[in-house]
């Protein structure tokens, strides 16, 4: 278990280590186990521990700013075959747990980085299959806005 150590203030509330590590945890159980998404990430990642670590790291450097993470992830996402259906699934998902285990201005904070995240990744597959995607993920309606 990451400590909670490392915390920070976000304006809209505290932000540690250990959220991120609930988060990433409950989040991708729920991946493993979804009819849509769940199939493509169970026969790509051959060790979940080691994914789930790399994924701390790299939430922890996205909210945190830790650095902890130095590596590529659009580049495993490329050749994978995912299309607007998964994206839409996996913000579904990761917007209702970060809802669930998160308090609600992390949450936000959270849903923000995923949904720039989604975008990014969906444009920049779109470009090399020589498809134009544009950003669509922003636009949705924010979870937790009212209450």
């Amino acid at each position: 278990m990451i400590s909670n150590i490392n915390m920070v203030g976000s304006g809209n509330g505290t932000l540690s280590e250990a959220m991120i590590e609930s988060l990433v945890h409950t989040f991708y159980g729920r991946v493993r186990q979804d009819e849509l998404i769940g199939p493509i990430f169970n026969a790509k990642v051959a060790d979940w521990d080691d994914h789930l670590a790399k994924l701390c790291a790299f939430w922890s450097s996205m909210v945190l700013r830790t650095g902890r993470y130095d590596g590529r992830p659009l580049r495993p996402h490329l050749m994978l075959p995912l299309e607007g259906r998964h994206f839409d699934r996996w913000l579904d998902l990761f917007e209702r747990t970060a809802g669930e285990v998160l308090p609600r201005e992390a949450a936000l904070v959270f849903i923000d980085r995923a949904r720039r995240i989604a975008d990014s990744f969906e444009m920049s597959i779109g470009t090399q299959r020589g498809e134009i995607r544009p950003p669509r993920h922003q636009g949705r309606p924010m979870p937790l806005a009212d209450g």
